[in-house]
């Protein structure tokens, strides 16, 4: 089965909504201009209950079925990014220094033309709860909407969502069952050492240095305490220090990330980077004070729901344009916390050639929104069935 031929109908408006969204974005939860917009739809479309603001700007609508049964969460997230956009397009952002560089305008589109639909059809029962949510790139709004209780208070028993992905063929799906996406750390260093001289370094208690070291022993985090076989990052990102050639400064600082999949990992990388730091500063007399910031959880899809939402897929895409055995990778992604919450699967949606994520020069795909919009509305009709 390919694109439902009621979405595909849908598609020249589904377009017009996503443009739309482009033109107007918003960063993190200040998306109160985008959230109307949406909550606009959802009550020309005949939803049976919108709840408005939720993690701030967040909706839940509901949808009832022809008949009892479950509640299966589908989610998009709305939020746009903190950059300058330069493709030049007639719809282009009108906000200064914001920008849907990652696609979040054509998940919201995916998600209300799925609404659309199983508000016209109701070929399913139980209920369904589109999740709509801000602060996805920073923020992580999907974790706050879980901890004011979303999933308890909809009876969500289970939780699905899709990420667009620039360079995969047109159309296509790709995921895995297990570890999707990795957790995602973050920790800064701030050295403080003695300035004075560059011609008398001996008066000083060099934080350059100190912090050069600390970024070299960083390393042999992943080459000498962990497991080669088993994924791990530690990237330092940034080392700020000095304002001439010839001045020792004061102080230096060190900013990176961490990219795991395990807890037991996370948590040696913590401990080590503070040995590691603590020791360098010893070693160059100097002090240090880390700042270590736990971030998004790894996304792990559940096994069960991943083979059936693949299955669904393969209903929309074919079966070879479906790959539910692509293998995990070091991005991050706040649906995590959803899916902590209940079983589901995250999957990814080929848009083909075009900018990657989270360049300027980005734009979606609008061709493929209808194939997003037709595999949420088959797996709700598949995952619970009238009859």
């Amino acid at each position: 089965m390919p694109v439902l031929n009621r979405i595909a109908a849908y598609a020249p408006e589904m377009a017009a909504w996503r443009q739309h969204l482009h033109t107007h974005p918003e960063l993190t939860f200040e998306c109160h201009e985008t959230a109307a917009f949406v909550a606009a739809r959802l009550r020309e479309f005949g939803v049976d209950e919108i709840h408005e603001g939720i993690a701030k700007t967040g909706i839940v609508a509901i949808i009832n079925g022809r008949a009892p049964g479950p509640t299966i969460g589908l989610r998009a997230d709305m939020d746009a990014l903190p950059l300058t956009e330069i493709t030049g397009l007639p719809y282009a952002s009108q906000n200064p220094g914001k920008m849907h560089a990652c696609g979040h305008d054509g998940h919201t589109t995916m998600l209300l033309g799925a609404a659309r639909y199983l508000t016209e059809t109701r070929n399913f029962a139980g209920r369904v709860a589109l999740i709509f949510q801000p602060a996805e790139e920073n923020g992580g709004g999907a974790g706050v909407m879980v901890a004011e209780g979303i999933m308890e208070r909809f009876a969500i028993a289970q939780v699905f969502g899709i990420h667009n992905t620039p360079g995969q063929a047109e159309g296509s799906f790709h995921t895995c069952p297990g570890p999707l996406m990795a957790a995602v750390d973050s920790f800064e260093v701030h050295v403080q050492g003695r300035g004075g001289h560059g011609a008398y370094p001996h008066e000083t208690a060099d934080p350059v240095v100190a912090a050069v070291g600390m970024v070299s022993a960083l390393q042999t985090i992943v080459s000498r305490n962990h497991m080669p076989l088993d994924d791990l990052v530690v990237s330092v990102t940034q080392i700020h220090a000095g304002s001439a050639d010839n001045i020792i400064p004061d102080t230096a600082w060190i900013n990176g990330t961490v990219r795991t999949f395990r807890a037991p990992v996370r948590a040696m990388v913590r401990k080590r980077i503070a040995e590691i730091v603590a020791g360098q500063a010893a070693a160059y007399e100097v002090t240090a004070r880390l700042d270590y910031h736990e971030g998004y959880p790894a996304t792990v899809n559940d096994p069960v729901k991943t083979a059936f939402a693949a299955e669904v897929a393969r209903e929309v895409a074919g079966a070879a344009g479906v790959n539910d055995a692509a293998g995990r990778e070091m991005g991050a992604e706040d649906f995590s916390y959803m899916l902590e919450a209940r079983p589901g699967a995250y999957l990814f949606l080929g848009q083909g050639p075009g900018a990657g994520l989270h360049h300027p020069a980005y734009n979606f795909n609008d061709a493929v929104a209808p194939v997003g919009a037709s595999f949420f509305a088959r797996l709700v009709e598949r995952a619970q069935p009238l009859g």
